[in-house]
């Protein structure tokens, strides 16, 4: 008997690492806001570069960032900052590694008048469940939404950085907030 072919969405070409990514993480519906705060980490963290650059330093960043949780990244005080900005297993940018403090203090502040993170994104999503979209090519998938547009103004507008539309969508597709899979790509989600 023939096994059916594995097909992916073409942006993670052969790469292991992008490859394991796509199959297991990208477009999954995330309802974790310990995994929502470490999404918002690392997509700021890879403003203006490339995400397979970031998934490199992925163990970095979960090491410099105590394993992502938000409590103790929102009580990092200048000296920690100092500490991570010389930390190679990082991007030692001196605005992002701060703005992750703050952006932490900010994801709290969310939490506490949401009940959650995943309550407030979900606030902006139609009918509250994610956005399966019907995608035939990469070039037909958007970067940007009516959705990330808000999303990305209101956080902009409580003080997060290094956030803005194009860096939220990715984030939406990192989470399942939209599952931009190809049509014909093995790993397309169902609406369900």
């Amino acid at each position: 008997m023939k096994h059916p072919e594995v097909v992916r969405c073409p942006w993670c070409g052969t790469d292991e690492l992008y490859m394991k990514y796509h199959d297991e993480e990208w477009g999954k519906k995330v309802e974790s806001d310990h995994v929502l705060f470490e999404f918002l980490v690392l997509e700021s963290a890879q403003a203006g570069l490339s995400w397979i650059t970031i998934l490199r330093r992925r163990e970095g960043y979960r090491n410099a960032f105590s394993n992502f949780d938000v409590e103790k990244v929102a009580a990092y005080n200048e000296k920690k900052v100092e500490e991570l900005v010389q930390d190679a297993s990082i991007i030692r940018h001196r605005g992002k590694i701060a703005s992750t403090v703050r952006n932490a203090q900010i994801f709290i502040d969310i939490q506490q008048e949401f009940g959650s993170f995943y309550n407030y994104l979900y606030s902006f999503m139609p009918e509250k469940k994610p956005i399966v979209n019907a995608l035939a090519d990469m070039k037909s998938a958007p970067t940007h939404t009516a959705e990330s547009d808000a999303i990305a103004k209101d956080l902009k507008k409580r003080g997060i950085k290094f956030f803005g539309t194009t860096i939220c969508y990715a984030f939406m597709q990192a989470v399942g907030m939209v599952d931009d899979h190809l049509n014909n790509c093995s790993f397309k989600r169902s609406i369900a």
